[in-house]
């Protein structure tokens, strides 16, 4: 598949609790499509092919970010996560403060005192957010003259993602947790259509699921399966590659569906999509989510490989496709239900 869809995506900010406009462009890109678009009252979409689908394909598109939390003496600013995301793979980062009156400023996030030239032991500060700060790109000394630019606590913070693709294959960039899926999910709305409205399923674009609570409402009471495209975990003690997609059979919420997990696994193999089986250990997704909720639902979870997750993450056109092809099979599959 192209990545086109998942840089378009990944161009438009959208920390959890500020992802109207990225909504409203997925909403526009399938304007005219056969779909039933409906939004959830706390704004996720939902895109179905028919009044009560059987099944739901998930991915969020809100991300990781910062939100002003405190104007410092000297001008600098504070900031609270928006998700949970390491210090140090953000530091020196270049971003973007949003104010309520929508004016932006352009800053970086640096440590306190970070000049190695009067401060010796920079390298060995340890990371924490309360000795990080937001040198903002204004004339700007003190609070008064910071504040006087509009800026005040909860003022969004918007990182740069830095999405590139490499001549290799390679897909870099911020939060392909979980741009990544959610561009897939629009490929294939866009360009499987047919197949698709063939098949008793609905989309959901969750807008929470960084802070937990994206798969708790807005899923379809007549679903009876979900699969949740996320993330697959790249790293120390796990299984997962960024050529290939991921099957979870357990994170930190527990097992998800055995019975669902080999139907992935032997449509995989039959199909000759490459693909892990893997266990999570620190992870949570929307399926979590909407379990804990009470859904009497069956839930999987897939995704592509994604290296140094919640920072600067990076996956591989191959794991992408292998994603992709998956979920295909796995929606226009007769034995699912």
């Amino acid at each position: 598949m192209s990545t086109t869809y998942i840089e378009e995506l990944i161009d438009i900010h959208s920390p959890s609790g500020y992802t109207e406009q990225v909504v409203t462009h997925v909403e526009n890109r399938l304007a005219g499509l056969p779909y039933q678009i409906t939004r959830t009252n706390k704004g996720a979409l939902l895109v179905s092919t028919c009044p009560d689908p059987h099944i739901v394909i998930s991915a969020h598109l809100d991300t990781l970010g910062g939100m002003v939390r405190h104007l410092l003496p000297d001008g600098t600013l504070e900031i609270t996560q928006i998700g949970g995301w390491p210090p140090n793979s953000f530091e020196g980062e270049h971003l973007t403060v949003l104010t309520r009156s929508e004016q932006k400023y352009r800053g970086t996030f640096l440590i306190n005192n970070p000049a190695a030239h009067v401060n010796r032991d920079v390298s060995k500060k340890k990371r924490r957010m309360e000795d990080m700060h937001v040198r903002v790109d204004a004339v700007t000394k003190n609070e008064k003259e910071t504040r006087d630019l509009g800026i005040a606590p909860g003022d969004f913070v918007f990182f740069d993602p830095r999405f590139e693709v490499t001549a290799t294959g390679f897909v870099k960039s911020r939060f392909l947790d979980d741009k990544a899926c959610a561009g897939v999910m629009l490929d294939l709305l866009l360009n499987q259509t047919d197949e698709l409205m063939s098949q008793s399923v609905a989309f959901f674009f969750s807008t929470y699921e960084e802070v937990g609570h994206g798969g708790c409402a807005g899923i379809p009471a007549s679903a009876k399966v979900m699969l949740v495209a996320d993330m697959g975990v790249v790293g120390n003690n796990v299984s997962g590659t960024e050529t290939a997609v991921s099957i979870c059979a357990k994170d930190s919420s527990g097992p998800y569906d055995f019975v669902l997990r080999n139907m992935l696994v032997t449509l995989a193999e039959q199909n000759n999509i490459p693909y892990i089986v893997d266990i999570f250990p620190y992870y949570g997704s929307d399926g979590s989510a909407a379990l804990r909720s009470g859904m009497d639902l069956r839930v999987a979870l897939i995704g592509p490989g994604v290296a140094s997750s919640h920072g600067v993450e990076r996956t591989h056109e191959q794991g992408i496709k292998a994603t992709r092809d998956l979920i295909l099979q796995f929606v226009t599959c007769t034995d699912l239900i």
